[in-house]
């Protein structure tokens, strides 16, 4: 069997199809898979989970499940877009995972932060405040470093066309 053309014109500068060569890489597709699974299989175990309550769940639970579970199919359908495409990505593919977890992140900081000034002590609330913060600031830095990262493979992309033209 050949190898699967990933889009890469004929005659491509060594240095982009070296740039190249890691976003199309088997181990870059496992991680992918790996991602895709673990999504995946955390949404259908939420929801057999759920599906299995004897009792009807308050209403807070089940919508804190439907969210465990949509945050799970998200990452799955990541990971499955990420795996169809046959050509490279140039990061675009780290850009959305990016920002899928500032989303989560934010999301998650906010409502556990509420929950806690609610239902907790003060400390409890203010220590939920500060990991969904940090939590929320990684993330944030990931989509900052994936966006110039992907400017990055997208401007040599640019020059070595040209240089090719």
């Amino acid at each position: 069997m050949s190898e699967p053309d990933y889009g890469a014109p004929r005659g491509m500068p060594a240095e982009l199809e070296r740039a190249l060569a890691a976003e199309v890489s088997l181990r870059s597709r496992m991680r992918y898979v790996a991602v895709g699974l673990a999504g995946g299989c955390a949404a259908v175990l939420i929801a057999v989970l759920w599906a299995t309550e004897p009792q009807t769940l308050p209403v807070r639970t089940q919508a804190v499940f439907a969210g465990l579970i949509a945050v799970g199919l998200a990452w799955a359908a990541v990971a499955a877009w990420a795996l169809t495409r046959r050509r490279p990505l140039y990061a675009q593919d780290q850009v959305v995972g990016a920002r899928l977890a500032l989303a989560v992140s934010t999301v998650t900081g906010i409502v556990g932060t509420a929950l806690a000034s609610v239902r907790g002590t003060t400390t409890a609330a203010l220590t939920t405040a500060l990991v969904g913060i940090a939590l929320t600031a990684t993330a944030g830095v990931l989509l900052a470093r994936a966006r110039s990262r992907r400017r990055e493979l997208l401007r040599l992309r640019d020059v070595l066309h040209g240089d090719c033209a």
